[in-house]
């Protein structure tokens, strides 16, 4: 796979996807998107939407994503915005189902009014520990994944053997023939970079 060389020379002025996104920086909305997609239609989808139903509410989602980005605000420590992204969820996934419970019953009315009232006020991969701890690094290696190509092919190696797979920088300074002051560095700007780009999003430990 190839690699935008020359991004890695922004790395100092480099900002993260919430505020690019924002500011309507198209690349930045589509990495995020990319990210959270999946989850909010998982989310769709185990509140009892039909997979066309699921397709059509993520969509609702993210436009209101995309209106109300600049509301957003983590203004107390259990502010986050994947909980934010949930309650926006939540009501599209109510409004359908509000919607449906407006039909004969024959049509899903009763049905949606059903789904409705057991509709959960939290996030439904967030119920316990273990769900929310492998969801956060579900999501984490999506993003993570997403910014490989923001790197030259050899420094993402370093990084990824390294900071990943935990070999020695010794030696992955041998298989790639580079310094070890070369994959020290590697290391740090890939994960500075990371840092930088995922701050907001609650993403890295």
């Amino acid at each position: 796979m190839s690699r935008n060389i020359q991004s890695e020379t922004s790395d100092s002025t480099s900002r993260s996807l919430l505020r690019r996104a924002r500011e309507q920086d198209p690349i930045a909305w589509e990495k995020l998107t990319a990210v959270y997609t999946p989850l909010v239609y998982q989310w769709c989808r185990r509140s009892g939407l039909q997979v066309t139903d699921a397709a059509d509410v993520a969509q609702e989602v993210f436009r209101s994503v995309a209106k109300g980005l600049d509301g957003f605000r983590r203004e107390r420590p259990e502010d986050s915005f994947r909980g934010w992204l949930w309650t926006i969820t939540r009501n599209k996934i109510r409004d359908h189902f509000r919607a449906r419970a407006g039909k004969p019953s024959g049509q899903g009315g009763t049905d949606g009014q059903v789904q409705l009232q057991q509709l959960p006020d939290d996030a439904l991969s967030d119920s316990d520990d273990a769900p929310g701890q492998r969801l956060q690094s579900q999501l984490a290696c999506r993003a993570i994944d997403l910014m490989q190509t923001d790197f030259e092919e050899s420094t993402w190696t370093a990084f990824w053997l390294t900071a990943v797979e935990q070999q020695p920088p010794q030696s992955v300074a041998e298989q790639l023939n580079m310094s070890a002051a070369a994959v020290y560095k590697a290391k740090s700007r890939v994960l500075r970079h990371l840092r930088e780009e995922l701050d907001g999003l609650d993403l890295l430990a």
